[in-house]
């Protein structure tokens, strides 16, 4: 299972990085933040299935990034780490779903048994919503068909404005937390279809009502519900990432995945559908790893001829900002005038590596050509790469190209890469 760790303390994540025995555990520390501000793209990013975080930080602390996680990643384990021995910070961890609560100091063997906890919960709830999707899935009628029947009715062209808003209307009287302010589509495909569509409603019924689900004839569609245009763009993009993850989990191959536009009336899901099912057909000729990117259309538009550009603007900004070790994701979307999640999305989808994988491209890039032509010192190339923290540069450094970075200027010095 994937672990993200989330810590301002630089020697308690070091330490659980450095000291936790990663590889004789079924446990991969994949990617860590100082505070909950920057954690959040990266967990995005990288999916975690597992994120150990501490409560008292800078920016945004533990409390929130747990709040935000609950409400768009539900199906995250969360392991809260705490030098404060307060009932307070307990109750709230436990409204948020947190399912485990460690006192610093901790050590390897604490660290383990709560990962172990946690990962067997996930397990067996992995399970329970499989098997309950597969045994819904075998039955011709009942509440679940139904709900799937209408969520279907709302992308067919035949549904009149008054047939949408009554749809929805139906289906909030099932429990079904609509209708809600914005709305948006996604639109999947892959094969298996039958398996991948029980691992696509065991997702579903796993999201806290985040997506509601209905079956094709080539995969799933989801209706996608939010409070704010932003929040349903959030929704969709943590769904349908973490959704193309878990057919790949299962097996499934020809993953497709689109996202339509977000839209603020019933009437326009269909028309959200649509762009779905455009952008889901695009990506038939794409590579295996770019035909599961996500293509987010914004309200009304039908194709945009200015992202290259824009993706081009992103690059430049990173490589002239990259050896700033505060550079987060939120500051180049900004320059470049998008949202959080479409920025992350479109980047991913038009270069083929997230925002993370190409921060540190240029950061290791940056490093390499250092050890090659210069003999300064780590500690001032980690810095001049963009690392605060000189033995974190050195961990990620050989993660990258397996090398020291001493052994790697002992192998390439005044050689061209």
């Amino acid at each position: 299972m994937k672990v993200f760790l989330v810590d301002d303390e630089i020697v308690v994540r070091e330490g659980i990085r450095e000291s936790f025995p990663w590889d004789d555990t079924p446990y991969v520390l994949v990617g860590e933040a100082p505070d909950g501000e920057m954690a959040l793209p990266m967990i995005r990013d990288t999916n975690p299935d597992i994120v150990i975080t501490d409560i008292r930080m800078p920016f945004m602390d533990g409390i929130e990034l747990c709040r935000i996680m609950r409400a768009q990643m539900p199906w995250i384990g969360i392991v809260v780490l705490s030098g404060y021995d307060e009932f307070e910070y307990a109750r709230q961890c436990i409204q948020l779903g947190v399912r485990e609560y460690l006192l610093k100091p901790i050590n390897s063997e604490a660290l383990k048994g709560a990962l172990d906890k946690v990962s067997a919960q996930l397990r067996e709830e992995r399970k329970t919503y499989e098997h309950a999707a597969n045994l819904r899935a075998r039955m011709e009628s009942g509440g679940k068909l139904v709900k799937e029947k209408l969520i279907g009715s709302l992308f067919s062209d035949e549904a009149s404005e008054k047939d949408a808003r009554d749809v929805l209307t139906q289906l909030s009287s099932m429990g079904c937390p609509v209708p809600k302010p914005f709305y948006t589509v996604i639109d999947a495909a892959f094969f298996p279809v039958e398996e991948g569509q029980a691992a696509a409603a065991a997702l579903a019924e796993s999201s806290g009502g985040i997506a509601q689900p209905s079956p094709g004839r080539v995969g799933t569609r989801f209706l996608v519900l939010g409070d704010t245009a932003e929040d349903a763009e959030e929704h969709a993009y943590a769904f349908a990432t973490t959704l193309a993850r878990e057919l790949e989990h299962t097996g499934s191959s020809e993953i497709r995945v689109g996202i339509g536009e977000i839209v603020d009336r019933p009437e326009q899901i269909y028309q959200s559908f649509r762009t779905a099912r455009h952008i889901r057909h695009l990506l038939v000729e794409r590579s295996d790893r770019e035909a599961i990117i996500l293509g987010v259309r914004e309200m009304g538009e039908q194709a945009d001829e200015k992202t290259p550009a824009v993706i081009s603007e992103a690059k430049l900004y990173m490589s002239q900002n990259f050896t700033n070790p505060n550079l987060m994701l939120q500051d180049v979307a900004k320059a470049v005038g998008m949202s959080n999640s479409r920025f992350s999305t479109v980047f991913s989808q038009q270069t083929g590596q997230t925002f993370t994988e190409y921060l540190m491209y240029l950061r290791i890039g940056r490093a390499k050509e250092l050890l090659r032509t210069t003999s300064v010192k780590g500690t001032q190339i980690a810095r001049e790469a963009g690392y605060n923290d000189s033995h974190y540069f050195s961990y990620i450094f050989k993660k990258n190209t397996g090398l020291t970075p001493s052994d790697y200027r002992a192998q390439y010095q005044n050689q061209p890469e």
